[in-house]
């Protein structure tokens, strides 16, 4: 879950407050870029109605320093997001559906699972073949590049009173911690989604993360505050080959 950890992106003072995670950690992190595997592509053309959730799936990047996001497609505001995000990444959405002029996106915020629309003219849309799984039950993520299972490994997850929740997430900013031999291990991706139990923690809102760790005894247990953790080797395979806005689905 975001615990205050002093960081620095851009030349600014950010603080992370990543879910799941040591509640006594503490460490200077930095923003780190976009990641690859996301190509870019223009957000005009004609209506294309459909679902993201298939094998590639598109992602949203916000070109101002604020977005409207809305109810409907008769334009009903439903609330305004600013760009870049609390961790100096430019914020992005995963598109659920794209009707041309208009794109359904999943949204970062509290409920999990809540869903908005945009304009496709206020983002630059980019498109990845790549989906995280991540099975509760077996303990195990893997990584899909569109049908093809490319990576595979064991994970830790929420404790029973601080559950990691299902559901359809996206990574929404990568940060690399100075000491890569802290809690969080060498990145952590935030995540769309929020702890269901802890609405704040440690300062932060209970955003929950995918990340490494120190304790590689932990792997394969009921671990965390909440928050997915990988080996290192998994985390730093992630952060290269893995884009922001890549879609990470929780079940089991």
């Amino acid at each position: 879950m975001r615990t205050n950890l002093l960081g620095t992106a851009a030349a600014a003072t950010l603080v992370l407050l990543l879910t799941g995670c040591a509640a006594d950690a503490r460490g200077a992190v930095r923003h780190e870029p976009p990641s690859g595997g996301a190509r870019s592509e223009p957000a005009t053309g004609g209506p294309r109605s459909e679902s993201a959730s298939g094998v590639g799936s598109k992602i949203a990047s916000v070109k101002g320093a604020r977005i409207t996001v809305y109810r409907n497609k008769e334009g009903m505001v439903q609330r305004t997001i600013t760009s870049p995000n609390d961790y100096g990444a430019t914020r992005v959405f995963l598109v659920d559906r794209d009707e041309g002029e208009w794109l359904r996106v999943l949204l970062p915020v509290r409920p999990n699972g809540s869903k908005g629309w945009i304009r496709a003219t206020d983002v630059t849309l980019a498109e990845t073949s790549h989906r995280v799984e991540i099975d509760r039950g077996a303990f195990r993520f893997t990584v899909y590049d569109g049908d093809r299972a490319v990576r595979t490994g064991k994970v830790a997850t929420g404790e029973a009173g601080t559950p990691t929740p299902p559901g359809r997430y996206f990574f929404t900013e990568l940060v690399k911690p100075v000491d890569d031999g802290g809690a969080y291990g060498a990145y952590a991706f935030g995540l769309s989604g929020f702890s269901p139990v802890l609405k704040s923690f440690a300062g932060g809102p209970g955003q929950l993360a995918v990340h490494g760790t120190n304790k590689q005894s932990a792997i394969g247990t009921r671990a965390s505050h909440g928050c997915v953790r990988v080996g290192d080797d998994d985390i730093r395979w992630m952060a290269k080959n893995l884009a922001i806005g890549t879609p990470v689905v929780i079940k089991g």
